[in-house]
């Protein structure tokens, strides 16, 4: 079996290793979400990953409700992406976009009062995090199947955004109860036509929306991230195990270049659930490249590998306060711990600022 170290072809992308770097929302894009120099030298510094997943980035102004998240949809976004891109690749790197539509999880102060959108009229737990602080969410206004055509436009507009600043690929953010997620799931979906009731119909979006990005970029740069397992947001399905191998399934006969899998376990540090993993019959479902996520280590991702439950394994937290991860993990070395209170800050401090084995 592969170990960590080895190469593997990711669609058109040539990673050198199985060690992904996982989205991470940081918050060092500006008000009007637009990419910072600081941005370039963090995503640079991580580039021996062997494909980073950037942070999750709009694709509207409807789909992004999180202060100071970078976007791909006006010029001045694409442009100021292009210098972040260029380092990751002077560094021998390289980067797939994360394409994201928040769906309910929106603040209508994103959106001069408006509602947000979502599967149907409900309202996600707890409160979110806006330019004037934490505010609670608002029920959201059901996507019409008239937006459903124009939702569609605007994942394919981003996509094409995303190969035009150069990333080597992009990836569909489907999990975490964002606005996929929300018609993937029983629990957030209370439709009655095509898009909802059997999870052949809630699964559409999903497969609509991959495909007008394929046909924007290719399906050997495509890929999509899933959380089939556990409450995410305020969403949770009744019955995930006839909803997300199906959902494999759809993107295997699409042909995307890989699939992952946010799957906390029992025993996860962050967002634990009991709900059992899919992931074995997701692995059955999808013969394309399979990527494990979620509170993974060094050995455990191996066993993972070895397993052959994974084809590879992308890491989070552990690549946010370890640039170098992939020679840490090679050297059995001691990892940084990464500091809560600067994942969402502004600034170099707790972003730029954590120590690699050898200073560069």
């Amino acid at each position: 079996m592969p170990s960590l170290f080895d190469p593997i072809r990711i669609g058109a992308v040539d990673a050198p290793n199985r060690i992904l770097m996982a989205p991470l929302t940081r918050g060092r894009a500006t008000r009007d979400h637009v990419p910072t120099p600081l941005m370039a030298t963090y995503y640079a510094q991580r580039a021996a990953a062997g494909l980073i997943i950037s942070e999750a980035t709009g694709i509207s102004r409807e789909g992004l409700g999180w202060p100071y998240a970078p976007g791909l949809w006006t010029a001045a976004q694409v442009e100021a992406w292009k210098p972040v891109v260029a380092a990751v690749h002077a560094a021998g790197g390289r980067i797939a976009a994360q394409l994201w539509h928040m769906g309910r999880i929106v603040h209508p102060d994103f959106l001069d009062g408006a509602p947000p959108v979502s599967a149907s009229a409900t309202t996600a737990p707890g409160k979110t995090h806006t330019y004037a602080g934490k505010q609670p969410y608002a029920e959201a206004r059901p996507l019409a199947l008239a937006d459903i055509p124009r939702l569609l436009d605007d994942y394919r507009a981003a996509a094409a955004n995303a190969r035009a600043a150069g990333f080597d690929a992009v990836q569909i953010h489907a999990a975490n109860g964002y606005l996929i997620d929300q018609f993937l799931r029983d629990g957030s979906n209370l439709r009655d036509d095509a898009y909802g009731g059997s999870p052949e119909n809630r699964i559409r979006l999903l497969r609509e929306v991959t495909e007008a990005v394929v046909d924007a970029v290719g399906a050997d740069r495509t890929g999509v991230r899933l959380s089939p397992n556990g409450d995410s947001q305020g969403v949770i399905d009744s019955a995930p195990e006839t909803v997300f191998p199906l959902a494999a399934e759809a993107l295997a006969r699409i042909g995307i270049a890989f699939l992952e899998l946010r799957e906390p376990g029992p025993d996860g540090t962050f967002g634990r659930t009991d709900q059992p993993r899919q992931s074995p019959a997701i692995r059955r479902a999808f013969d394309g490249v399979l990527v494990l996520n979620s509170d993974y280590r060094g050995a455990q991702a191996q066993q993972a590998l070895d397993s052959g439950l994974a084809d590879a394994i992308s890491f989070g937290r552990t690549f946010l306060a370890n640039p170098d991860l992939p020679a840490r993990l090679a050297a059995d070395a001691p990892l940084n711990p990464d500091v809560m209170a600067t994942w969402y800050s502004q600034g170099a401090e707790g972003y730029t600022d954590y120590p690699a084995l050898v200073p560069a």
